[in-house]
């Protein structure tokens, strides 16, 4: 497994997509600073770039780099969370378009907005490929967009895995709990809505 991981960041870091287990489905993943790699992604899906990304994130640290400030609430309900769960975040930290820095989501990472939905993965080989990469990783369902989410690797549909460049460990899937996480938005004075339970 370790040289799967070693792989996919080779890949990640020269732009490439990968598909991978995440603690919730199979997802489509990529470098979320680089823009022209996130764009690959919403070609990929077939998708609006309109439509908000999920990320990956290693720990607290590593969003407090790309969020200009994290609620209060925010640090709480990770720090009490057992189950997957994505938080929206206020003030996404992003370059400008054509600029894509390691220090800024791309933009089209981010909604318009200027909020940004961030997991920390509960998977270790998840959580390790995200920690190796030293950013956050795009995290969105292998599937093209307003198709069924595949529930594993097999019903994850041949277009999608033929348009990545790496595809990590399938065996893994064990790994995946085959359903989407949670997701929470919120605000800075700690207001907190719930957007899918």
């Amino acid at each position: 497994m370790d040289n799967s991981i070693n792989e996919a960041v080779e890949v990640l870091r020269k732009g490439g997509l990968i598909l991978y287990s995440t603690d919730t489905v199979w997802g489509i993943g990529c470098d979320a600073t680089n823009e022209q790699a996130v764009a690959k992604v919403f070609a990929l899906k077939k998708r609006d770039d309109a439509k908000a990304l999920v990320l990956l994130a290693s720990d607290l640290d590593m969003i407090a780099r790309y969020i200009k400030e994290i609620p209060q609430i925010a640090i709480d309900l990770v720090e009490v969370n057992d189950a997957p769960m994505t938080i929206i975040y206020p003030g996404a930290v992003c370059s400008e378009s054509g600029k894509s820095h390691r220090g800024a989501l791309a933009p089209n990472a981010v909604a318009e907005d200027g909020s940004v939905g961030i997991r920390i993965p509960l998977t270790d080989n998840c959580l390790e490929l995200v920690k190796r990469l030293g950013r956050p990783l795009v995290s969105t369902s292998a599937n093209i967009s307003g198709e069924p989410t595949p529930k594993n690797f097999a019903q994850i549909g041949d277009e999608i895995k033929q348009g990545v460049d790496f595809v990590v460990n399938p065996e893994l899937e064990k790994q995946s709990l085959g359903k989407a996480s949670q997701i929470i938005k919120v605000g800075l004075d700690s207001q907190v809505k719930i957007i899918r339970g």
